[in-house]
């Protein structure tokens, strides 16, 4: 094992500020690893071997930040030897400071997660590494208000540095941004996350810094419509608006396929179209479903006939073009423009392709389908995400049943 000592070497010009250093010690070899910090002799306890401060120190809180930072290396360092001996391949004293030296290079938050990143678009989880890039340009762009604040000091910022105070700081940020709970519990999940994950990579001890901070799901507003409202949507005359008429398809087209996903909707290959059925497997889950082709799937399908790609529904279109953008910018555009579609039959819902699955789910309730089967119909693991999915949409069932008990009081 290594012994670490932390060290105070005194300026050669009496008074003047001193530096920390480490000694460390291992099999008889002796080195020093220098550090940035430096502080004056009676900041300094030699018995203790720590900075010290008094409660009327104008440098009080600039001595505290040192000893949490020698603490912090300490604690690197321990860990370091701690990997290197569990190799049960002998090492130097050289290697500790060596594995030291490109600690932050390698665990750092920002070159961390870069790296999980890189594995997941590796492993082909293109959308898992989209939402960590998400969270990772969130949490950089509040480093940089942080730095100018003074609240952090660099532009990155170490692993076991992630504190209570830091995540609070960020979610109160988020707020000040005007971020609903939601969004800001998303991205704080991401980070926790990948805090775990380094965790279990024995990197860093787990100090839980996100016990203070959000990381739930809150029910979201009702986002079904009723059977009569997507009628409507259906009956519109768009002709004359080539782009509502596009968009308002492809929500009706989620909404008679089941409440299939956009993203399963961009990537049905025309091959999966046979005999009267599309079979596909879902992305999220990687479940199979079939569907029976309809003839109004058909008319649809009809009005976009110059289609050359192997794709079966007109999203992905232009060749020469990366998909995911492809697809990403279909989305934006059709959620975008079914905003005007909502204006259009007087609804105030916020319009998107994903209330075409909750339609679906709901309209599927409201026929008195078992819970069981809209739960195949939709693809999900297990009649818990169903329930998820029913709960938030329409509570008048519940309402006129509790009208009912209270009236026999």
């Amino acid at each position: 094992m290594t012994s670490i000592k932390v060290k105070y070497r005194s300026s050669t010009i009496a008074d003047h500020e001193g530096a920390i250093y480490y000694q460390i010690i291992h099999e008889r070899k002796v080195r020093q690893l220098n550090t940035e910090y430096h502080v004056t002799p009676n900041e300094w306890d030699e018995s203790r071997s720590m900075v010290t401060t008094k409660q009327s120190s104008a440098r009080r809180s600039f001595i505290l930040s040192i000893r949490e930072r020698i603490r912090r290396d300490v604690e690197r360092l321990t860990k370091i030897d701690k990997r290197l001996d569990a190799r049960g391949i002998s090492y130097t004293v050289d290697d500790v400071i060596d594995e030291f030296q490109k600690y932050a290079s390698k665990y750092s938050l920002f070159n961390y997660m870069e790296s999980l990143i890189i594995k997941l678009k590796q492993l082909g989880k293109t959308r898992t590494s989209e939402t960590y890039t998400a969270a990772l340009n969130s949490f950089k762009k509040f480093l940089c208000y942080a730095k100018y604040l003074g609240l952090h000091k660099d532009e990155d910022i170490m692993l076991d540095c992630l504190t209570s105070e830091i995540m609070e700081a960020y979610e109160a940020w988020h707020k000040q941004r005007g971020n609903s709970p939601n969004t800001i519990s998303f991205y704080t999940r991401i980070l926790r996350a990948v805090y775990h994950r380094a965790v279990e990579d024995d990197i860093i001890e787990n100090r839980k810094p996100f016990r203070h901070v959000y990381t739930g799901v809150d029910k979201t507003i009702k986002r079904a419509l009723p059977l009569p409202v997507i009628k409507k949507i259906k009956a519109l005359d768009l002709s004359l608006i080539p782009e509502l008429d596009y968009a308002r398809d492809m929500f009706m087209m989620s909404f008679m396929l089941r409440g299939m996903s956009f993203i399963d909707m961009a990537y049905l290959r025309k091959t999966d179209l046979a005999n009267g059925y599309v079979t596909y497997r879902r992305r999220k889950t990687g479940q199979q479903l079939a569907i029976a082709w309809t003839k109004d799937m058909q008319k649809v399908l009809d009005k976009y006939p110059e289609n050359s790609s192997d794709y079966l529904l007109p999203i992905i279109r232009n060749k020469g073009v990366n998909d995911r953008t492809s697809y990403r910018n279909a989305g934006y555009n059709i959620n975008h423009n079914l905003k005007r579609v909502a204006e259009k039959v007087g609804i105030n819902l916020p319009l998107t392709l994903y209330v075409a699955r909750h339609s679906w789910a709901s309209a599927a309730k409201a026929k008195g389908i078992p819970l069981s089967v809209i739960s195949e119909g939709m693809g999900h693991d297990s009649e818990a995400t169903t329930q998820i999915y029913l709960a938030s949409l329409d509570t008048s069932v519940v309402d006129k049943a509790n009208s009912i008990i209270l009236s026999a009081l």
